[in-house]
């Protein structure tokens, strides 16, 4: 486990739930109903996370 970076996975975790907060209550704000807001959130959220994770393994590989 040589040069493992702990900082990593905190942030791919703290994107994700920023995200699934930000996008749920902006939803809500502009009237969406309870659970499609949380069904967008939880999209959004999981966007965010492909996304974040790719980004973190493409830089690891070079």
């Amino acid at each position: 486990m040589k040069r493992y970076n702990v900082w990593r996975p905190i942030m791919l975790i703290l994107t994700a739930v920023l995200t699934n907060s930000l996008v749920t209550n902006l939803c809500m704000l502009f009237g969406m109903n309870r659970e499609n807001a949380e069904s967008l959130g939880f999209i959004a959220m999981m966007i965010t996370a492909l996304i974040m994770y790719t980004r973190i393994t493409k830089h690891r590989r070079k």
